[in-house]
This record gives C-alpha cells, structure tokens and sequence, in this order.
C-alpha cells in the first residue's frame, strides 16, 4: 500500500503562521495636524497608504478629521472625488494622542506647531518630538520634519540613529502643486534618501534636492516677493487685487502673492521671514510693516477667515479694509 504523504498546509494559507516581510512605507506617521499635517495626511492617505496622526489631545484629533472631511467633501463637489473614494481614503487614518501608535510606521514626518494661536515653532520641541519618535519606531524607520527654516543636522545630532533623519517641504499653499523640497543632513544615508525619493514617487511628487539652508528655495523667493508686493501696496502703486492678478497672469501662478500667504498663514510666514533676516542679516527677508500689522491683530489668513482677504470655508468673500 502507498504511504500518504502528509504535509502541513499552514505556510501556503492566507493565515500564514510565518512572518512576511513588511512593505516599504506600509504605514506613515505624522505628528502634528495642523495645516501642513493635514496636508500630508490627506496626500498619503489618498495615495493608498495608512496614515497614524499624533495630535496633543482629543479635541484636536477631531478638528483636524473634521478639516479632512471638508476638504475631501469641497473634491466631491468639483467632481475630483467620489463619496467612495473619500469613504476609503478617511478609512486609512487613524488619530492618537500616545506616541506608541506610530510603532508600526516606517517613515514618520514631524510638522509640529508650537504655539496653535501664532504658529510659532520650537527647535526644543522638535528635538523632544524626534527623540519620543526614535524610542518608538525601529532602526529602520525614517524621520523626517516639515520644515524650512529648520536645520535638519540640528536636529538629527539629538538621536542615535542620525543617518536616518531628513527635511522635507510640502507646499501647503498648493496642495496639488506636486513637487517637493528635499533635504539631507550631514548625518543622512544614501539609502535613506532614496527610500525618500522612492516615497515621493509613491505619492506622485517630483522633487528637487536642496542643500541645508534657512528658508531653502521656495520660501526664500515668497518671502522677496512678497515683501516687495506689499511695499508697492503701501507707495499706492497699484491695488493689492491688481498686484495680485498680474502675478496670476504674467509669471503664471496658480493664485496671487496674496492670496498665496493668505494660504500659507501670516502667523507661519512672519516667524519664518524673521529667522531667514536673523541668519542671512539682509532686510530685504525683514517682514513688512504690513505683514506685522496683520499678524500683531491676529489677521491671519484662510486659517481664521481674515488675511490681506476676507474668507468664508476658504473662499474668498472680499478684501481687508486695511488694504482698499
């Protein structure tokens, strides 16, 4: 009689026993929701990827889902997304407030506001952020911040496995504006970096290599112009819609200088031109009295509905009397 032959079927079922190696980038961590989290979050997320956000307490973990759901809600009605789609996309985040929840991710980007109210931001705080981060995650996992006048070298000398930090910039003032500023510290490994690019392919975004410095190319060019739109303005050169949609039309820009703060947030923009004067000690980063005054009286932009614009849900209503 033939001898049976029996063998264990485990290793070839869907609940294999044997451990699979993990995905590149299955699981993305953020750490802050503010704006520019909110970004992020949104783009990895509709881009397939599960995304575990940190925020301090409950409350924000429920304003900043509730600013998701208007945003992909605004696609929906300009026919860019489907009830569906949105339905999946909300499905793949997930908001904490215990460091331990991005244990799982391997590429964690830290876009921590210190103060809600001016934006401010703390190299200390990202120091602490970058070292609750590193006792969680693995060797392995990337850390990465948000930042533009932040030093990523600075940061990265604070952890044990500097090799493994970058910087990066996601244009929040367009969110469909699909490029990306990458930075690599002195400590950064190659194969770190082009796990980085890999990642911005993933989600669809060019990117250009910048080297360490404060406001890197894309805030150092806002912040000129800006500052000169704004001396124009008060030289009553021309009207600040008119300075506006010439930008639009002539340099081909998808929205005005000022509208464009406005999107970026003048409590961001201030700080950041204050710390690009202090390093560089050129005037022409110094913020205008124009860009004080607004920021001084809270005017601060989309974020809370008055900026060099009026706004309701983000679209603009009309024009700031400081400016007609």
């Amino acid at each position: 009689m033939a001898q049976t032959i029996i063998e264990p079927i485990e290793p070839f079922g869907l609940f294999s026993k044997d451990k699979k190696k993990k995905s590149l980038f299955s699981k993305i961590g953020v750490v802050g929701a503010g704006i520019d989290g909110r970004n992020i979050i949104r783009l990895t997320s509709s881009a397939g990827l599960e995304v575990n956000f940190i925020e301090v307490n409950q409350e924000r973990i429920d304003f900043a889902f509730k600013r998701l759901n208007e945003g992909l809600d605004s696609r929906i009605e300009n026919w860019g997304l489907t009830p569906g789609e949105k339905k999946a996309i909300i499905g793949r985040v997930h908001g904490s407030t215990d460091y331990s929840d991005l244990k799982d991710c391997d590429f964690i980007i830290e876009c921590i506001r210190y103060n809600n109210e001016t934006g401010e931001r703390s190299l200390d705080l990202r120091k602490e952020a970058f070292k609750k981060i590193e006792n969680i995650v693995t060797p392995e996992a990337i850390i990465a911040t948000n930042a533009t006048t932040v030093i990523i070298s600075e940061l990265a000398s604070v952890l044990k496995h500097k090799e493994r930090c970058v910087s990066l910039h996601f244009p929040v003032a367009h969110p469909d504006a699909h490029i990306l500023e990458v930075v690599r510290s002195i400590y950064t490994s190659e194969e770190v970096y082009n796990k980085v690019l890999l990642f911005a392919k993933l989600i669809k975004y060019e990117t250009i290599e910048v080297h360490e410095s404060n406001g890197l190319v894309s805030m150092r060019l806002m912040a000129v112009m800006l500052n000169e739109a704004c001396q124009m303005v008060l030289e009553n050169v021309a009207l600040m819609e008119n300075i506006d949609r010439l930008t639009e039309i002539v340099f081909g820009m998808r929205a005005g200088i000022f509208k464009m703060a406005d999107a970026i947030g003048i409590e961001k923009i201030v700080p950041l031109m204050e710390d690009m004067f202090n390093e560089y000690g050129d005037k022409k980063y110094k913020p205008s009295p124009l860009l004080w005054r607004l920021y001084r009286t809270q005017q601060l932009g989309m974020r809370n509905g008055k900026g060099f614009y009026l706004y309701e849900n983000f679209k603009i209503t009309g024009i700031n009397l400081l400016f007609k």
